[in-house]
């Protein structure tokens, strides 16, 4: 017996909002990316409840509704400034943010696939499932956005 839409949204919104919040840096738009995909899925909750993996099926759901909006935003606010958030008072949460805002700035592709390698604990090939793409591919990101960070780092271990 499949749970009821309800059942499986109450048990699944804390790690999706956790998800979405990693992947976007904004715990509000993290809300309403995970809210719109939660309303696609209702709409459509006797076919995903019947799926082999319906918990990973809504992750893709909310990944791709991150990289819409991305690609929305981009298009209709193309000089929209937003700035990071503030650090907190503490060195951990400090080097946390820090990680998340350098994060932030990869293309919406590496970062998603960082988010999933390093947050969630993917393989190259659920990574590959959830972005739709090969796993070289996977690879490909990883390897660009680690660079990227690690040029980052050192820039920023030189000031």
């Amino acid at each position: 017996m499949t749970d009821s839409f309800e059942d499986f949204a109450t048990r699944q919104v804390t790690p999706l909002l956790r998800y979405a919040t990693v992947l976007t840096g904004d715990p509000h738009l993290a809300q309403d990316i995970v809210q719109e995909s939660l309303l696609r899925a209702q709409q459509r909750w006797t076919r995903i409840a019947a799926l082999d993996a319906p918990v990973a099926y809504l992750k893709r759901m909310v990944t791709n509704e991150y990289l819409g909006w991305r690609r929305r935003l981009k298009a209709h606010i193309p000089l929209l400034g937003v700035d990071p958030p503030a650090p907190d008072p503490t060195g951990h949460y400090d080097e946390r943010a820090s990680m998340l805002q350098r994060i932030d700035r990869l293309p919406r592709k590496q970062k998603a696939a960082v988010v999933l390698r390093y947050y969630e604990g993917y393989d190259d090939a659920e990574i590959a499932a959830v972005l739709g793409c090969a796993q070289v591919t996977v690879r490909s990101h990883i390897s660009r956005a680690l660079a990227v960070l690690r040029a980052d780092e050192r820039v920023r271990q030189s000031l």
